[in-house]
Parts: C-alpha cells; structure tokens; sequence
C-alpha cells in the first residue's frame, strides 16, 4: 500500500518560496519535495486564497499537513500551529518608487506618506508601531493576494512604501524598474514549516529529514538556487 500524500499548503503569489507554475517552483517547493522523498510520500499542493495570511494555519489537520508559504514564527501562530526547526532567517524590506521617493531610504524617512502592508503577515504589527509612533501617516492593509495590486499603486504614486519580506520583494520588483528595495533588516525573522498542534510526529519527521537534507548539502544548495539576489547580511539558509 503506497503512502498518503504530504498535504501541503502554500500561497501564490509569494516568489521565491512560492512561484506559481507551470511548473509551479520555489524554495519551499523544492524543500518539501526533498522532504517527501526522504519521508517516502508524494507532495499535494493545496493553494490557499483566503484574504488574511493567518486563516491558512486553520487549515492544518483539515485539508493540509503542512504550511510550506514563507511563514514566519511567531508567539502567536505558536498557538495555531507545531512548528519545525527554521530553515531560513530574513527579515522586513522596504520598497518604494525611487522617482516619487527620491528622498525615502529607510522607515525613518516616511513621515507623511502611507505604509501598505498584507493581512495577516508579520509586517502588519511593524506598520502599525511607525504608526504609532507618529512615523507614518498611515497604514493601508491589502488583502494577502492583492500584493501585485499593491505595488502597482506604489507606481501610481497612490501609496508611499510597502513592507514585505526582503527576498519576496526582491523578485516581485525584478521586473518594475521604477521600484527599489531600500532598506532590509527591518527585522529579525526565522521562517520554518508548521504542522497541527497535536502532530508531534510528523514535525519530528520533518525535522529529521531537514537535518539530513543540511548534511548533505542539499539545503543549503537550495537556498543558493532561491535566495541568490537578496542582502546576505539580512537573509540567508539556517543550516
């Protein structure tokens, strides 16, 4: 009797963790199809759409295994989910259009202008601090598969700056001149896969078969192969 399927959840948009196909791709695709290999189960990709990134941890012991998206620990989806041992550490950018912004270079530099951010993602609580502090006019929040809308507003001028993930940012402006990453290392994150609270033994799978995958050189090879253009002193594999 073959082995079930890795039930794996993930969010497209979200390069370089995530790139939609075909042939789908990414860093965590390629991780958890070498885990799977080493678990000797097949990977399901389960696409998740909803608006608020947090809504995909609820998915774990229903119709996924695994979220596999570029998520970032933290206390609170500590509650929501197990989570294995970080594969990369990373941290928020900034980006913004260098020919409205000539002057924005870190968020130091925002005073006046509107931050947009994605529901549910660890820059959310970060904007809403600048906000706090008077460092921001505001805080727009777009729904977590509206990036693509959100940096088209960037270069309309409509919104001041947008904060993500440094290596996301980075291929999401490859190919939008105008937009500049202009300050990483905003903050220090571990991004790691999560299982269900109660599913301890597949996490130990997983953090076996990620070990092994650090022996012998394969992870960090698949980190070179997704995480090539970003800071390396803001990004890198946990091996």
């Amino acid at each position: 009797m073959s082995a079930p399927p890795l039930r794996v959840g993930t969010a497209f948009p979200d390069p370089p963790f995530d790139v939609p196909g075909p042939p789908v791709g990414g860093l965590d695709h390629d991780l958890v199809q070498a885990i799977g290999q080493r678990l000797g189960r097949p990977i399901e990709l389960h696409p998740y759409e909803g608006s608020d990134f947090e809504g995909i941890f609820e998915e774990l012991g229903r119709s996924i295994d695994v979220v596999a998206s570029g998520a970032t620990v933290t206390d609170h989806r500590r509650t929501l989910a197990r989570w294995c041992q970080p594969y990369v550490r990373s941290g928020q950018s900034l980006v913004v259009d260098t020919h409205q912004q000539p002057d924005v270079h870190g968020t130091g530099d925002l005073s006046g202008l509107v931050l947009g951010v994605q529901k549910g993602n660890t820059s959310e609580p970060v904007a809403h601090a600048l906000h706090a502090d008077g460092k921001v006019a505001d805080v727009r929040i777009y729904a977590y598969d509206e990036i693509l809308t959100a940096l088209g507003d960037l270069e309309k001028g409509t919104l001041g700056a947008f904060m993500k993930l440094e290596p996301v940012m980075r291929w999401l402006t490859a190919d939008r001149p105008t937009l500049a990453v202009v300050q990483t290392g905003i903050t220090d994150e571990l991004i790691a896969l999560a299982v269900a609270l109660d599913d301890e033994d597949l996490a130990t799978r997983i953090d076996a078969a990620q070990r092994d995958l650090a022996t012998s050189g394969e992870l960090a090879a698949i980190g070179r192969r997704w995480l090539h253009g970003s800071d390396p002193a803001a990004t890198g594999m946990v091996t």
